[in-house]
């Protein structure tokens, strides 16, 4: 099996992301946390988009997703594991810390230390589904000097981008 490098690393797990960028893991981190219930948008059977409300957890360095049994937004998962988060921008048009979104694929978990470890701090009613989110985006909009928008993105192997336009 070939070695793969940094630079041909296509997926990260969140410890990697934060890791690599510190500064905007937090600032997605907060925004995340700033409200409960996210869009959670994913693949159906014909291809076309799915978004549903979804709570996420960051912890022990991943980001996890669960999900109640047999849920359509699960279903889809287990199906292609594609998928794109975008934080709840909140009321009005605050959104302290901008706009931010992960996209990548969701590795269902089975394994009961995991889900009992995840159990342990989350409480989730039981059964349910929970998948790792493996990164392949995190993108961060915002507006800087009420002049200029700025947008951050960040792919595995790859130096944060920063674009800015007036």
């Amino acid at each position: 099996m070939a070695e793969t490098t940094k630079a041909e690393t296509t997926e990260s797990n969140w410890a990697a992301f934060a890791a690599a960028e510190p500064e905007l893991a937090a600032t997605v981190e907060a925004r995340f946390g700033a409200f409960t219930h996210h869009v959670l948008a994913t693949l159906r059977k014909d291809g076309s988009p799915r978004t549903t409300g979804l709570e996420v957890r960051f912890l022990g360095g991943e980001l996890w997703l669960g999900m109640m049994p047999d849920s359509l937004k699960a279903l889809d998962l287990r199906r292609d594991p594609r998928f794109a988060l975008q934080a709840n921008p909140g009321e009005g048009t605050g959104m302290g810390g901008g706009d931010v979104r992960i996209s990548g694929r969701a590795i269902e978990v089975d394994d009961p230390r995991v889900k009992a470890a995840y159990t342990k701090e989350v409480e989730p009613p039981e059964p349910f589904h929970l998948f790792r989110a493996e990164l392949t985006e995190v993108t961060r909009t915002y507006v800087e000097d009420d002049k200029y928008l700025v947008l951050q993105v960040w792919k595995p192997g790859a130096a944060l981008r920063t674009v800015k336009r007036t």
